[in-house]
């Protein structure tokens, strides 16, 4: 079987755990008896040992594997988790990273783990949890595969697995014994065996197999295995959906209760009598095990929640950039058939175009969807980073993080990753104090970094706060005198804003020392260069002793917007819907002059006037000369402002277009459209009028 064929679904799939194990880990570590959490763990962790198998990766399926157990002693409540755990599953993850971004350079996924298979080992080791004051005590490993050894092979329950599954009966759980026969002239039967525990993982829990999981997936088994299982499958639609499975010869589903659990409770009650010498020092753990099967099946209940199956489908992001370009001209005309309907007035066109209208609208949500992708693609990997951190400079912090499923372009989502990264490592090294100097300053001990995501108008704006040390003016300004960034006349009359703004000079850095989180001058700089090329901007607001915000403000490249047309004289331009609070009609009379700036009062409260005429040089419109003058309240997050226009045309979806490399950076602007009648209107920048 070529395998290659597969390849791309696998590290797909493969990326898409390992970023499950991480956000799971985490979760963990702030709720350590959470069990559930750990069944994920658990089940991400045996998915990606039986892809990585499969696909003939051994050593990333070996790492898995010693994970993996590790894991079972936890969900089955024999380890209890604690710091070096943690640390050493983390650093697992980080391996199996590399050996997947490894696969996808071309490699063959193979690295030296020494080092953690060591760590992970001792930690399966009793004498590691007996080191432990703070934690229960545990079986050794390998205590269960003694009974399991005995009577001539016989399928065997220790007293937690009979315990649980005694639970589970009497909750009202069903509860099956299943024998699989594979055909034997199969070629891959280990992956028949993974395609029967996966249908099994998905609608409930595996108990106990035999031969063991990991024989299985070593192909060390005739063709026929037996499962205990818990499900939420009635036993007929078990059984059917297993034969099902491709070169399954037959499956035998068998529905225990409490009476049959106990005869087998019988038959290993009687073989552990072979096996006393190696059974006895179970016995001291078997209080132990059976509060712990009991807390166990206490949970069960969550099981019986049927599993989010997720259908997906992978297409080329250059399929969907043609799309776009396709629906966009489609929409160009519908516009234009709008309006050659509304001048010929006949009511069978006037139906169709009503219609194609509705058509158009609903696939024109569907293929914006398509391209669109929510930031939490991105912002999901951050607190990792921040966990690791924070450890490294022995520093707490909290990472917020708000707006994640603020969706933004995929061609601009696979390039904002880098920037943010500097912006959270420099808010961590620079912003963020150490415990002492934030207990000295009054604040506490745990410092917070916020990571807000949000729409506003035809852009999305992201915001980096920390309520840390804040911007220091004179040290900056030394350090860029120092550096050649500005001289010292030039330092002298610079506001503050201007000041901030110094941090992102090339080769910039008010480090004390160079180390391998920042020092060496670059980062911010590569930040805003990033920023900028993508048609976005940067900004600082910083308070001295009291922290740092930066937002990063990004357009989105292309897109279907609801705007408002109006002219300003001959001209006509557009506003997106989603920037304006609501439209009204000002006199001349009510306009107010505060320090030289025209504002008027909105909604019991005083807010900036606009005049768009001057902002972009209108040729032939002055609002001076009217004594009315309609006005458009747009907001920018917080911030509103009224905005003097000529005239209201009307609401319309419009297609925005970038004006091109040549027509760059021209203020108030972020693109263009065509309108019905093949005229071309800009597209007003609300953001940049609110200052």
């Amino acid at each position: 079987m070529d395998m290659n064929a597969y390849l791309s679904m696998f590290i797909d799939e493969s990326n898409d755990h390992l970023q499950s194990l991480n956000e799971n880990l985490l979760r963990l570590e702030s709720e350590p008896e959470e069990l559930s959490i750990v069944q994920n763990i658990f089940r991400s962790a045996h998915t990606l040992k039986g892809m990585s198998a499969t696909m003939g990766f051994e050593d990333l399926a070996a790492l898995t594997h010693e994970m993996e157990n590790v894991l079972d002693l936890v969900r089955n409540s024999k380890l209890k988790m604690d710091s070096f755990i943690f640390d050493t599953l983390f650093k697992g993850l980080d391996a199996l990273e590399a050996m997947v971004q490894d696969i996808v350079d071309g490699g063959t996924g193979k690295a030296d783990v020494t080092s953690i298979v060591e760590s992970l080992q001792i930690i399966l080791k009793s004498d590691y949890s007996a080191s432990k004051a703070t934690q229960a005590p545990t079986v050794a490993a390998n205590a269960p595969s003694a009974a399991e050894s005995s009577a001539s092979g016989a399928m065997l329950l220790d007293e937690f697995q009979s315990s649980i599954l005694l639970q589970s009966i009497e909750t009202g759980h069903n509860v099956f014994h299943i024998q699989i026969a594979i055909r034997d002239n199969c070629l891959l039967k280990a992956v028949r065996a993974y395609m029967v525990f996966d249908l099994l993982e998905r609608n409930g829990e595996v108990i106990k197999s035999d031969p063991s999981v990991q024989d299985i997936e070593q192909e060390k088994f005739n063709f026929t295995f037996t499962v205990f299982t818990i499900s939420r499958l009635q036993q007929e639609d078990l059984q059917a959906q297993l034969l099902n499975i491709s070169e399954i010869e037959s499956a035998v589903v068998t529905s225990l209760d409490a009476e049959s659990l106990a005869v087998l409770g019988q038959s290993n009650a009687a073989a552990a009598v072979e096996v006393a010498d190696t059974a006895a020092p179970q016995s001291e753990t078997a209080a132990t095990s059976v509060e712990a099967a009991k807390g166990q099946a206490r949970s069960a209940p969550a099981a019986s929640t049927p599993a989010n199956v997720s259908k997906t489908i992978r297409v080329d992001i250059e399929r969907l950039d043609t799309l776009m370009n396709l629906f966009s001209e489609l929409l160009i005309d519908r516009v234009r058939l709008e309006q050659l309907s509304s001048e010929i007035k006949r009511s069978d066109l006037t139906e169709t175009v009503e219609h194609m209208a509705r058509v158009s609208s609903d696939l024109q949500s569907i293929v914006l969807k398509l391209r669109m992708v929510p930031v939490d693609s991105v912002f999901n990997r951050f607190p990792r980073m921040i966990r690791d951190l924070a450890k490294s400079l022995d520093k707490k912090i909290d990472l917020v993080i708000t707006g994640a499923d603020t969706e933004l372009d995929r061609t601009v989502i696979d390039e904002i990753g880098d920037p943010l990264v500097h912006l959270l490592r420099n808010s961590v090294d620079h912003g963020i104090e150490t415990v002492e100097e934030r207990i000295a300053a009054g604040k506490p001990e745990t410092g917070t970094i916020f990571l807000r995501a949000f729409h506003s108008g035809n852009h999305v704006f992201i915001e980096v706060e920390e309520d840390g040390r804040g911007i220091h003016h004179e040290r900056v300004l030394k350090t860029a005198i120092k550096n050649g960034v500005v001289t010292a006349d030039e330092a002298k009359l610079l506001t503050p804003d201007e000041i901030n703004m110094l941090i992102f000079a090339a080769g910039f850095s008010t480090a004390d020392k160079i180390s391998d989180i920042s020092g060496r001058g670059v980062g911010l700089d590569v930040v805003r260069s990033k920023i900028t090329s993508l048609g976005g901007n940067v900004t600082i607001d910083s308070a001295f002793g009291r922290g740092t915000k930066f937002s990063v403000q990004l357009p989105l490249t292309l897109s279907i917007i609801s705007a408002m047309l109006i002219k300003l004289g001959s001209e006509k331009y557009a506003i997106p819907l989603s920037s304006i609070v609501e439209t009204g009609i000002i006199r001349k009379e009510q306009i107010l002059q505060v320090h030289g700036n025209k504002m008027i009062e909105f909604r019991n409260t005083i807010i900036p006037l606009v005049s768009l005429s001057k902002v972009l040089d209108s040729p032939d419109f002055n609002e001076n000369d009217e004594l009315e003058t309609e006005i458009v309240v747009v907001r920018k997050g917080e911030k509103w402002a009224a905005v003097m226009v000529d005239e209201f045309i009307g609401q319309s979806e419009i297609v925005l277009k970038t004006l091109g490399k040549y027509l760059t950076n021209i203020k108030a602007i972020s693109g263009a459209t065509i309108l019905g009648d093949g005229y071309v209107a800009l597209i007003i920048d609300p953001n940049a009028l609110i200052k």
